[in-house]
């Protein structure tokens, strides 16, 4: 039983059923699960029946103006006034396998490329170097900075001068 498969694995084989004579003999789990499932079984018989219906179906064969009908359509669409320029473009675009663009298309990303590598690098290279450099402050802040710590001090100098103020006052025994 452990070479038993199931009803999907068994359909996706039918079409090698179906094509190859010894298939089904290269495969005995196949056999012998289309023994034992009669929906696989049924369904492989059905395809045959379909199969062996279009081999007997005779093809339709082509007017004996076909040829020079065929040959009138060409000769019309070769002489035909050529279309504007749109739909040129849209039907060269839409039915055309773009050989032609092939080489500009890919001189176009490496262009696109290279601007974007130098850019980036450019980029990374300025972020590098203003990091290793302190950024310059401008006067005016340093003089804000100046004024701030001059303030800081007065107020200190003014506390040392209440401390000492405070100390004089009281009696020395």
């Amino acid at each position: 039983m452990k070479n038993m498969i199931d009803c999907k694995t068994c359909q996706s084989h039918l079409p090698d059923l179906l094509l190859d004579e010894g298939y089904e003999a290269a495969h005995p789990e196949l056999a012998a699960h289309l023994a034992a499932c009669e929906a696989c079984r049924t369904e492989l018989q059905e395809l045959r029946a379909t199969y062996t219906l279009l081999d007997a179906w005779p093809a339709p064969e082509p007017s004996v103006y076909f040829d020079s009908r065929l040959g009138a359509r060409l000769r019309e669409a070769e002489a035909a006034r050529p279309e504007g320029l749109f739909e040129r473009l849209y039907s060269f675009f839409a039915f055309s396998t773009g050989r032609q663009l092939r080489p500009a298309m890919a001189s176009a990303l490496m262009l696109v490329l290279l601007l974007g590598g130098g850019t980036y690098a450019g980029i990374y290279e300025h972020a590098a170097r203003n990091a290793s450099q302190p950024a310059a402050t401008s006067p005016t802040v340093n003089d804000l900075r100046i004024l701030d710590n001059n303030a800081q001090a007065l107020q200190q100098m003014d506390q040392l001068i209440d401390s000492n103020d405070d100390s004089g006052d009281q009696p020395s025994t």
